[in-house]
């Protein structure tokens, strides 16, 4: 059948018109933008979604997340010091495990005698973890 517009008939139309999308749709550019962009766009959801679930205001919960990055990223935005289940403190900002996250810096002590040759322990821990000497 045969239309006035065209003259070609509407089948053959739809044919060509599916096959121009399937082609913009399986192009390798679009294909590789979309798998690139997946990283971002879960980010962005997780994001999303834990400022909904938190307890804290959005705020707060702003606040905490940017304090997963460290002290010097939190403390661009709002100054420490973050304390024990407050919005902002995270352990591994908390050095000297007083319950005080960012803060000002613990002075050390000042040894007035020479550092003695630390003994090789048989095993050892650094956080959570244990290693085993072989």
């Amino acid at each position: 059948m045969s239309t006035a517009f065209s003259g070609e008939p509407a089948a053959a139309r739809r044919r060509k018109r599916a096959e121009t999308l399937r082609k913009r749709a399986l192009s390798p550019l679009r294909i590789l933008t979309m798998v690139l962009m997946l990283p971002v766009t879960t980010i962005g959801i997780a994001v999303g979604v834990y400022l909904r679930t938190s307890e804290f205001e959005r705020e707060e919960a702003t606040v905490h997340l940017i304090a997963l990055a460290g002290c010097s990223a939190v403390e661009s935005f709002v100054r420490g010091p973050f304390y024990e289940g407050q919005p902002g403190y995270h352990r591994r900002n908390d050095p000297d495990g007083d319950g005080i996250a960012c803060g000002a810096p613990v002075p050390s002590p000042v040894q007035d005698t020479p550092p003695k040759q630390a003994e090789v322990p048989a095993s050892r821990t650094v956080g959570n973890a244990k290693f085993l000497r072989p």
